[in-house]
């Protein structure tokens, strides 16, 4: 855990995919394309945003994957 502040320029809790100060490849778990919005970190802590998650890899650059 304090790695993640110096690493990604976030603090524990805050790290969100949109916005980060460094370009991180980013993986979206493929069944995020099963819903309409998902949730994800707006970058602070207990925010989040509502977002398609088409929109979220057109917006981060991201790439829908088998995680699970």
């Amino acid at each position: 855990m304090k790695e993640i502040q110096p690493l990604t320029g976030y603090i524990r809790g805050g790290c969100s995919p949109i916005g980060m100060k460094k370009n991180f490849e980013s993986y979206i778990d493929e069944t995020a394309q099963l819903y309409n919005d998902i949730y994800v970190s707006a970058g602070i802590r207990g925010m989040q945003i509502k977002i398609s998650p088409s929109k979220l890899k057109e917006v981060i650059n991201a790439q829908f994957y088998d995680i699970i």
